[in-house]
């Protein structure tokens, strides 16, 4: 239940409500009990006038084209960056601060990118943009398992290949690959639908994930290397990843390859993982055991198993990462963003 609301708790906007990624951030505000005083759903227009329900009240969704932002302390943007880069501006500009879960400002100089159980400093102020971004949802937890590595061994370079489920796409994503694999199973032959995923997605897995770049590699592959180096405070960091779409409903899954400056020891790696907040290692007692995006457990945790220090490299090891993509990739993490500005009361 959510807390009792009082006159300091934020009046938030939820943009982007009826989407994927909005369904799971109500969800989060009622498991929570993340206070408010109001909270408004806000879509597009063609969303206008559905009901939702948010802990136990029903809540008409309002457009977005006639939505007055100085009414709200806090409004969260899960619409699209071309909705962010849109109306994230009028919504700063008429007094609420935004915490925006696209790539519309992630790299502005002036706007921090924030991973709370990494860099939560970053909110220590009212950001002078009027925003906080919420980074890439394969970035999220990968640099939450690269900040204490780095500051016990220094990080040489890492190589990752990420394994994103459909929901990536949201409710149009889901809806797609299970249609897909239904007309597949029915008939091999027939041309299943290929719009949210090209080729289609059903038993296949597709090496390619947002625009391609003149580099040859894509905007989500390089959206890791950036926010990562944002993040962490480490401009120069060598990173370098494949990102691949996997005929998966939920949960992204990663392998990551760490090289370090010093020499590795796997009992101490399993335990140091082990000891950061919201993490969960499978292999830490039992060697080789492993989190799947099916079988990994709570969704509010980031899962780790294979943990692997190479023989021949003792100073390199791999990981296999497993995370809700909905929750700690986007909703859950934003949620912490907002909590964090409260305690701080840099809301």
């Amino acid at each position: 239940m959510p807390l009792t609301p009082s006159d300091s708790a934020p009046r938030i906007a939820l943009v982007g409500a009826t989407g994927a990624v909005g369904t799971t951030l109500i969800q989060l505000i009622e498991e929570r009990g993340f206070p408010y005083r109001e909270i408004h759903l806000v879509a597009s227009p063609r969303s206008a006038g559905r009901e939702l329900t948010v802990d136990g009240r029903t809540c008409q969704v309002e457009s977005l084209d006639t939505f007055d932002f100085s009414t709200v302390d806090l409004a969260f943007f899960s619409a699209g960056s071309s909705v962010s880069r849109k109306w994230v501006s009028h919504a700063t500009a008429q007094g609420a601060l935004v915490i925006d879960n696209t790539n519309a400002f992630r790299m502005d100089p002036g706007t921090p990118l924030v991973v709370p159980q990494v860099n939560a400093g970053e909110l220590d102020r009212r950001p002078a943009s009027g925003i906080v971004a919420n980074p890439n949802c394969s970035t999220i937890p990968l640099v939450r398992l690269l900040r204490p590595v780095e500051d016990r061994w220094g990080i040489r370079r890492a190589v990752v290949s990420t394994y994103q489920a459909a929901s990536g796409r949201g409710h149009s994503g889901i809806a797609e690959l299970k249609e897909a694999s239904r007309i597949a199973l029915e008939d091999p032959a027939a041309q299943p639908p290929a719009v949210e995923f090209t080729p289609a997605l059903a038993f296949d897995v597709i090496p390619f994930i947002d625009e391609l770049l003149d580099s040859g590699f894509t905007l989500e592959e390089q959206k890791m290397l950036q926010e990562s180096r944002k993040i962490l405070g480490l401009p120069h960091l060598d990173l370098t990843t494949t990102c691949v779409r996997v005929p998966v409903v939920n949960s992204h899954s990663e392998a990551a390859w760490i090289e370090c400056d010093d020499v590795v020891e796997r009992d101490e790696l399993a335990r140091l993982l082990g000891a950061q907040p919201e993490v969960t290692v499978h292999d830490k007692d039992v060697i080789g055991a492993f989190p799947t995006p099916r079988t990994a457990g709570t969704p509010d945790h980031v899962h780790v198993g294979r943990i692997r220090v190479a023989p021949h490299n003792p100073r390199g090891f791999w990981l296999w990462v497993v995370a809700d993509n909905l929750r700690i990739g986007a909703a859950l993490n934003a949620l912490q963003i907002a909590e964090a500005l409260t305690e701080r009361g840099t809301l």
